[in-house]
């Protein structure tokens, strides 16, 4: 199992991901799992990188490169509790960018929704 939140999506980090969270799913864990589906402007994962969360807070992959993993896992955390599937949003405009020396802003957005079944 990978758990490093840079390795490449396209590689064999998006299979560790679901093998990780079936498996979990089968050990009766709850299990959230964190899809990237919208990116605009400057965003460190590109669409369809994932993140998947068991009931403690332990996860694999990443939506963010580390940047906003907390909220999403929290986010996730939440979803196992109450069932209830997320739409997040996550942004900085270019003019804050440019404030701490960034280029250009960006936004993401993460569909987070707990596996059932």
């Amino acid at each position: 199992m990978s758990t490093d939140p840079t390795a490449d999506f396209s590689g064999d980090i998006a299979g560790d991901i679901l093998t990780t969270a079936l498996d979990w799913k089968s050990a009766g864990k709850a299990v959230a799992l964190a899809t990237v589906v919208t990116t605009w402007g400057s965003a460190p994962r590109p669409v369809g990188s994932q993140l998947a969360v068991d009931g403690e807070g332990k996860f694999i992959g990443s939506v963010s490169g580390g940047c906003i993993e907390g909220a999403v896992v929290t986010e996730a955390l939440d979803a196992i509790a109450d069932g209830k599937p997320r739409l997040l949003d996550f942004g900085v405009s270019d003019a804050q960018a440019w404030e701490v020396g960034l280029a250009c802003g960006g936004k993401i957005q993460i569909y987070v929704e707990r596996l059932d079944g």
